[in-house]
């Protein structure tokens, strides 16, 4: 299939299954197969992605370099001169707007803003507190930046794959491709044994929300998932979805169990290893998902009665990350035209299909994959 993720459970509870597809209170959230909901729609605009996209850049440093390192020599197929030649991306991306949310950033005004969006696109109804007090242990350099590495160790040419988990994965044979890469991006449900040769065994980013992170060890744990890769050099993004992400994060750093909230009781370095700290943590910028919305995913079903459940999905968060931090972008395990060949996801035992939920819009993110693969932009893996 070739579908990012499981993020069709991207909306539910925060200690409940996958739904089943005979649930009755799910169907009508189905969107029939190959048909795209990504149409402009007239009207007024769903209040949770209200902005123009380009409302709150005001509001972010005016310079914000997300990359971090420099380079010095050239890529083979750079990212942005591809979209500097194309005539709607070169509209679309902006550079300037930072990736990462970080305690340097937290202002007045900046809450003020944020405060006028739900999440995972503002604060709206959040606790100031809670959130505040965990953007001050993202407080150093590292946190504002995805790459860490000192300008002379870092390579020339940020070379990055994204690997989802979709089913086109299964038997493609391309570990080796993706190992080779300086950084590789992982989330939610990233089985890696047993499929070394077709996923590779390198982490170096892993993606998710709390919500998908703790289903997908719930779905997949009889299909080998059962814990969430941890290593030394290996650092976790949190996607801000909800209260419980910045709960969850600012436990992880303290190293202390989730005091309140539906992850109540839960220990974090269960999840993310016992040496876990700040520079162990990323934290994605609501703001940043906004833009991304506005302007790569803004789908129809925003101004629909499921307004409220749509988002990006988690590969597509990650994979538009990287096209805004990495000098060059590979693609595996996302969807694909043909992806109806294809189980849902790479570790299944028997063919399931990839089905169409509300809370994403999936053909929507094909189509624009589609359209960066052949625009130079990144390199979308086909067969």
């Amino acid at each position: 299939m070739g579908v990012a993720s499981n993020d069709h459970m991207g909306f539910l509870g925060p200690k409940t299954l996958p739904f089943p597809l005979e649930d009755t209170r799910f169907h009508p959230l189905l969107i029939a197969r190959g048909r795209s909901a990504h149409a402009e729609s007239s009207g007024t605009e769903h209040p949770r992605l209200s902005w123009d996209a380009t409302s709150f850049q005001a509001f972010f440093r005016p310079k914000a370099w997300n990359a971090g390192p420099g380079k010095n020599q050239p890529c083979q197929r750079p990212l942005r001169p591809a979209i500097l030649r194309h005539p709607r991306f070169r509209g679309l991306f902006d550079f300037a707007i930072p990736v990462l949310l970080w305690g340097g950033l937290f202002t007045p005004e900046l809450w003020d803003n944020l405060n006028q969006h739900k999440a995972p696109y503002g604060w709206q109804g959040l606790s100031r507190e809670a959130i505040a007090s965990t953007l001050s242990l993202l407080n150093g350099s590292e946190s504002s930046k995805l790459f860490n590495a000192p300008r002379d160790q870092s390579p020339s040419c940020i070379q990055c794959a994204v690997v989802g988990n979709g089913g086109i994965l299964n038997g493609s044979g391309q570990g080796l491709n993706i190992d080779a890469h300086d950084y590789v991006f992982r989330l939610n449900g990233a089985v890696i044994k047993g499929f070394e040769q077709d996923v590779g065994t390198k982490t170096s980013f892993y993606g998710f929300t709390v919500n998908t992170m703790k289903n997908s060890l719930i779905s997949y744990w009889n299909l080998g998932f059962t814990s969430v890769p941890q290593g030394q050099d290996l650092r976790y993004i949190f996607i801000p979805s909800d209260i419980r992400d910045y709960v969850m994060l600012r436990s992880a750093i303290l190293g202390v169990h989730v005091p309140e909230g539906p992850d109540k009781g839960d220990r974090p370095p269960s999840y993310f290893g016992p040496e876990a700290s700040a520079g162990k943590f990323k934290l994605l910028h609501p703001g940043f998902i906004g833009y991304l919305t506005a302007r790569f995913l803004k789908s129809r079903l925003i101004n629909t009665n499921f307004g409220d459940l749509y988002m990006p999905s988690t590969g597509a968060l990650m994979l538009l990350t990287a096209l805004h931090t990495c000098d060059q972008v590979s693609a595996y395990g996302f969807i694909t035209n043909n992806y109806w060949k294809f189980s849902d996801h790479y570790f299944e035992r028997k063919k399931m299909p990839l089905i169409f939920y509300a809370n994403h819009d999936l053909s929507l993110e094909a189509a624009l994959w589609r359209d960066l693969h052949y625009a130079g932009v990144l390199q979308l893996y086909q067969r």
